[in-house]
């Protein structure tokens, strides 16, 4: 497993000790059981360093060191072992956030499902950068930095063998190259980030505008979606708000920073696709409504239920 190799983890104590530039300490951790563990364009174990990594942008943090946990299931082949940790090590380096830490325990044959990862991440957020959903306000502006639901449809199609025509695989990424960019030209134009992973665009901005107590009116017609995945979820009967992402993120920001972020996100490869779905407007807290293809309202409710278990 030599691919984990650095200065810190090489030491092999108890705990690693990390030097970290000045700021607010940002830390996260997150599970992953995701079935399948192989899926296109991703597995679990790059899925489990991009998520975290992923968290601690949101927060505008600049990720600095990783820990990995490792649950195994008697009787894992050592080649898919090795295939994840390849997938790791990879996805590690490729982010430029190297794993501290970890710990690795078998459990008998049956007590597990094959393998599941947990992964806790530091970071730090510079002085001046405050984002959270609370600092939305009425007349701010909703971007989504790419195409939804390509998780979602991607592990629905790959758990239960699926084909479709077209190409459908996972979009999961690190995003914190783009999020900083973002946030160090914002100027407290910046208000909020989140990634729509559990439950979707939906849910996530539904959350937001509790939190904030805002409305939110979406455009059905801008949300951008790949075609192939538009196509798999009308097959499917899926509503494409509501599947899981992994590697795009919802900028909430000020009017006035809306062409620059834009600007910014577009000239980065995890956000070309960016585009502006909607507004934030005074109204009733926590209602998000969406202008359809047709021209109608409906109401955007939080998911209830799970109809895409172990996503991530």
């Amino acid at each position: 497993m030599s691919g984990l190799d650095n200065p810190a983890l090489n030491e092999l104590e108890d705990c690693a000790l990390i030097d970290m530039p000045a700021g607010r300490l940002a830390f996260s951790t997150d599970s992953y059981v995701v079935d399948p563990i192989f899926f296109p364009g991703g597995n679990i174990g790059d899925l489990a360093v991009h998520g975290t990594i992923n968290d601690l942008a949101m927060r505008g943090a600049r990720p600095m060191a990783l820990s990995l946990g490792l649950i195994l299931e008697e009787g894992l082949p050592l080649a898919d072992l090795q295939k994840i940790i390849d997938s790791i090590a990879l996805a590690s380096k490729k982010a430029g956030v190297p794993i501290v830490t970890g710990d690795t325990k078998v459990v008998p044959h049956g007590k597990g499902d094959k393998i599941f990862i947990n992964t806790s991440g530091v970071g730090i957020v510079p002085a001046g950068v405050d984002l959270g959903a609370r600092q939305v306000r009425a007349g701010d502006t909703i971007i989504l930095s790419g195409t939804m639901a390509d998780h979602g449809i991607t592990i629905m199609v790959a758990r239960n063998k699926l084909a479709f025509e077209g190409d459908i695989r996972s979009d999961t990424q690190a995003l914190h190259n783009l999020t900083l960019a973002l946030s160090e030209r914002a100027n407290g134009a910046l208000h909020a980030m989140r990634d729509p992973t559990r439950g979707g665009v939906a849910t996530t901005l539904c959350e937001i505008a509790e939190m904030a107590e805002v409305s939110m009116i979406l455009d059905e017609a801008a949300i951008p979606i790949r075609p192939q995945v538009q196509s798999a979820c009308e097959l499917l009967g899926l509503e494409p708000l509501y599947l899981a992402n992994e590697g795009k993120c919802l900028v909430v920001v000020a009017e006035d920073f809306v062409d620059d972020a834009l600007r910014i996100m577009r000239q980065r490869p995890e956000g070309r696709d960016a585009a502006i779905i909607g507004r934030v407007e005074d109204g009733l807290a926590g209602r998000v409504e969406i202008t359809t293809l047709a021209g109608g309202r409906r109401l955007v409710t939080a998911l209830t239920g799970e109809p895409l278990p172990r996503i991530c």
